[in-house]
């Protein structure tokens, strides 16, 4: 009897912490993302939350090092008596958190494994209910868990987990995400990724109709509206989704230049390399990089390439940046900030085009000579 307890308890550790494991890694590779995901909920939820935008960082950073931490030590059996307990306390809260967001969805995903796996937000919730099953069975046989190892090999491997994870979102936060999950990583043609395939999926709507008669208001569908009986009067018209169509991975790519005039296909069909300097917001920006900024823009036009600031940032504060850059002020367009966070998780940071294919992206802290040629 034992033996078996020992058993489903031990399966149960495993799968925990292969899923802390993953999540965690997935979210070291890009801890902007989860900075970005953090305060896109702080965001919906509004009111006392968005005071709590300046903490979505650290936030980041400490979950990713809690997931990982918990999934290393259950999965090396360190302190499993502590770290199930812990476990359950996770999923206990964050188990009627998912509920709550995807009953009330006020963002299209969680987020909780990072751009590798992106599930629905009823998913989260279903995989959080199984694994807190996991969670209480482990808690209940934790006793049948038996640990091998020293108190001072325990606090070892916990520091090299913690040295680790940090070590990981230290460089990707110094330079950019080691994997690339993003429809614009290096060698993806934005252009191809925008294409509707014929076959695609439409949106479906449901249209209803509402007209009044003697005083009453009755609501009809396409099929049953009172059409040709001037007895009925037309009121209004509500359509809504039904089913969600094809979308295509880039879909909101989208350039406008000082001028106001759409110039995306113009970068996307340039047959030079285009460099394309990203500020998603030139509030939140790094402007001691700016004079890397204009160091590469004076190679682009020695070399005769087009350069382009990007940036989703507002009137104000684009003007301001012309006017202590007049240089850089015909040069200066804007496109959505989620497409440009998206784009490259650095700012600023760069990607370049050429017919249509991103051949270059970096952050700009570390442009090398290599990224000149």
């Amino acid at each position: 009897m034992n033996k078996t307890k020992t058993i489903i308890a031990t399966i149960a550790r495993v799968l925990l912490g292969v899923v802390f494991v993953f999540s965690g890694l997935v979210k070291a590779v890009d801890p902007l993302g989860t900075t970005y995901k953090i305060e896109d909920y702080l965001k919906a939820f509004g009111g006392f939350f968005n005071d709590l935008m300046p903490l979505a960082g650290a936030a980041a950073v400490c979950l990713i090092a809690l997931e990982f931490l918990l999934g290393v030590c259950l999965l090396c059996n360190v302190r499993t008596q502590w770290t199930s307990w812990i476990t359950l306390a996770f999923y206990c809260v964050m188990t009627p958190l998912t509920l709550y967001i995807a009953i009330a969805n006020p963002v299209s995903d969680c987020g909780c494994f990072g751009d590798a796996l992106v599930i629905t937000n009823w998913q989260t919730f279903w995989k959080n209910v199984v694994l807190i099953v996991l969670a209480i069975v482990l808690v209940v046989l934790r006793r049948n868990v038996r640990t091998f190892w020293h108190w001072y090999m325990e606090l070892a491997i916990a520091a090299l987990a913690v040295a680790a994870v940090s070590g990981l979102m230290l460089y990707t936060h110094l330079h950019l995400p080691l994997l690339d999950f993003r429809p614009y990583k290096v060698g993806n043609n934005i252009v191809e990724l925008m294409e509707y395939p014929e076959d695609a999926a439409p949106d479906e709507y449901e249209v209803t109709f509402v007209y009044a008669k003697d005083g009453h208001e009755q609501t009809f569908t396409l099929d049953n509206y009172p059409k040709g009986d001037s007895t009925w009067v037309f009121v209004s018209q509500n359509s809504r989704l039904v089913k969600k169509g094809y979308e295509p991975p880039i879909h909101d790519f989208e350039i406008m230049n000082a001028d106001y005039e759409d110039i995306t296909y113009d970068i996307l069909e340039s047959e030079q390399p285009v460099t394309l300097v990203v500020m998603y917001d030139l509030a939140k920006a790094d402007m001691s990089l700016m004079p890397r900024v204009e160091a590469l823009y004076e190679h682009c036009a020695f070399e005769g390439n087009p350069f382009y600031i990007l940036t989703g940032s507002g009137t104000e504060d684009i003007l301001a940046l012309a006017q202590e850059y007049p240089e850089l002020s015909g040069y200066i367009c804007t496109c959505d900030p989620v497409t440009l966070k998206t784009i490259v998780r650095a700012n600023p940071g760069v990607f370049v085009v050429q017919n249509g294919t991103i051949i270059d992206k970096y952050n700009l802290r570390n442009r090398t000579k290599d990224h000149e040629n």
